[in-house]
C-alpha cells in the first residue's frame, strides 16, 4: 500500500472545502454590491428624468393696454393747451364740444375776454372777423342744456360759458386761471387743462381794451382744436 499523503492547503492545484466556501461568499458579495450600485444611480438619476417629464410650462407674458381718454389740443399762436375732459358728469357738454372742433367750428376764433386772477373765455364764432363790437355774442346756432355738477372751478378748469339763462351755453367756454369756487354750481364744468397753463397765463395778461378783449395789436387767436387720444 501506498503511504498516505497529508496534503498542504496551499499547495498548487490542490483545493480543500473551506477555501471554496471563501470563494463563492466573496462572489455572491461583489454582486450585491454591484446591484446596491446600480440601485444608488438610479435613484440619483430618477430626479433629473422626473424633473423633465413634469417641468412646468412658462406662462405667456400678457401685455395690459391702458385706458385711453379723448383729449383736445387747443394750438394758439402762444402755444398748445390741452384739455382733457369729464365725460361722465357732463356727457352733453363734451360731446358738443368735441363736434363742433372736428367740424373745424372753433378754427380762427380768439379769447376775446381775459381777466387777470380770473379766466380766459373764447369760442365765438363772432371773433373771427375784425369786428370787435359783436365779440361774445355768438353762438353755434343752438343751445344745449346745463349739467351742473359737484366738480370745483379750481384753476385750470373749464367751463362753459352762459347768459342768465341756465340752458343758454353753446360754443362759448372759459378756463379758470385762479380758483374761482363761487362759480361752483352755476355754470357746468365738462374739462380741464393738463398741460399749457402757462400758455393760458400768457394770455390772460395780455393788454386789453375796457371789455376785457386783448387788443387787435396782439390778439389771443385759436389756430386749431384737433380731438386725440391719449392715456389716461
Amino acid at each position: 500500500m501506498g503511504a498516505e499523503r497529508l496534503v498542504r492547503p496551499n499547495e498548487p492545484g490542490v483545493t480543500t472545502g473551506r477555501p471554496q466556501r471563501i470563494l463563492l461568499v466573496a462572489q455572491i458579495m461583489n454582486k450585491t454590491l454591484i446591484t446596491v450600485s446600480l440601485v444608488a444611480l438610479l435613484s440619483i438619476a430618477a430626479p433629473g428624468f422626473a424633473q423633465k417629464k413634469h417641468k412646468t410650462k412658462k406662462k405667456a407674458h400678457t401685455v395690459v393696454k391702458k385706458p385711453m381718454q379723448d383729449v383736445a389740443i387747443l394750438d394758439t399762436n402762444y402755444g398748445e393747451i390741452e384739455i382733457a375732459f369729464y365725460k361722465t358728469e357732463a356727457p352733453g357738454h363734451v360731446k358738443n364740444f368735441e363736434t363742433l372742433a372736428k367740424k373745424g367750428f372753433y378754427d380762427g376764433t380768439k379769447f376775446h375776454r381775459v381777466i387777470p386772477g380770473f379766466m380766459i373765455q373764447g369760442g365765438d364764432p363772432n371773433s373771427k372777423d375784425n369786428d370787435r363790437s359783436n365779440d361774445g355774442q355768438g353762438g353755434p346756432g343752438y343751445t344745449i342744456k346745463a349739467e351742473f355738477n359737484n366738480i370745483s372751478h379750481t384753476r385750470g378748469i373749464v367751463s362753459m360759458a352762459r347768459t342768465p339763462d341756465p340752458d343758454s351755453a353753446g360754443s362759448q367756454f372759459f378756463i379758470v386761471v385762479k380758483d374761482s369756487t363761487f362759480l361752483d354750481h352755476q355754470y357746468t364744468v365738462f374739462g380741464h387743462v393738463i398741460k399749457g397753463m402757462d400758455i393760458a397765463d400768457k394770455i390772460v395778461n395780455l393788454p386789453r381794451d375796457k371789455s376785457d378783449n386783448p387788443l387787435a395789436a396782439n390778439p389771443a387767436i385759436v389756430k386749431s382744436v384737433k380731438i386725440v387720444q391719449r392715456p389716461e
